[in-house]
Parts: C-alpha cells; structure tokens; sequence
C-alpha cells in the first residue's frame, strides 16, 4: 500500500477548502506523505487574501454557526497545521502564469510546479482525490 496521498484543489469554495485541508490533515496525521496540487479556483484556498474570505455556498449560509458551535478550525488555521505536519503545497505554473499572479500573492512556503510536477509525486500514490 502507497504511503503518499495526492490531492487536487481544483475548486475554490469555503466547502472545498474544508473537504481539502480536512483530508490533506488527516492523512499527515497517519503518517501519510501528502501532496495537494491547487488549480484555477483551487489557488483561492492559499492565496493570502482570497483564503480569509472563502464564499460560503448559496443557501449554506447557516453552516457559518455551525462551524462556529462544533470549534472547527478556520481554514488558515487549517492551512498552518497542514503545513506543520509536512503537507506540500503546488501552486499551478500555468494557472498563475494566465491569473497573472506570482508566488508572493500566495502564503510562503508554497511550491510552484507544473502538472508533471504534481504528477511525479502522483504516480504511486493511493488515493488520489480531486476537490
């Protein structure tokens, strides 16, 4: 059994980011390397402003309170425990090379790579999730 974990952030909604980072912890958390690979809207979830303002779904807007009432952390604080724990982060090249965004726009420590990037991590892990 693979002992990698591989992650696209390909979505960049407050619900993705939770479903991202949740997997991405839980897995370093079992000893799991992990790598997420975040494209198009998916760089919102570590882009240094956009990630303080993640858009709740429409009509879900009363998960707000929730989240709230259960002390589930917020997704900066997600992201800085992912990467306590060893998680990598991938900015897209590409996407950020079209958004016009460099890596200063984004949280340090972040990687920036390509597909074939991502994809060298990839290839022997299991799972392989999309977000």
């Amino acid at each position: 059994m693979s002992n990698k974990v591989a992650i696209i952030a390909s979505n960049g909604g407050l619900f993705d980011a939770y479903k991202v980072f949740n997997i991405a912890t839980a897995a370093a958390a079992t000893e799991k390397e992990v790598s997420i690979f975040f494209t198009f809207e998916g760089l919102n979830l570590i882009h240094k402003q956009s990630m303080q303002q993640l858009p709740m779904p429409e009509g879900r807007e009363h998960f707000a309170e929730g989240f709230e009432k259960a002390n589930v952390p917020s997704i900066p604080q997600l992201v800085e425990m992912a990467q306590e724990m060893g998680v990598k982060f991938i900015g897209c090249q590409m996407t950020m090379d079209v958004m016009g965004l460099t890596k200063e726009d984004f949280i340090d420590g972040i990687e920036v790579g390509g597909a074939v990037t991502f994809l060298e991590f990839a290839k022997d892990a299991a799972p392989s999730l999309t977000f």
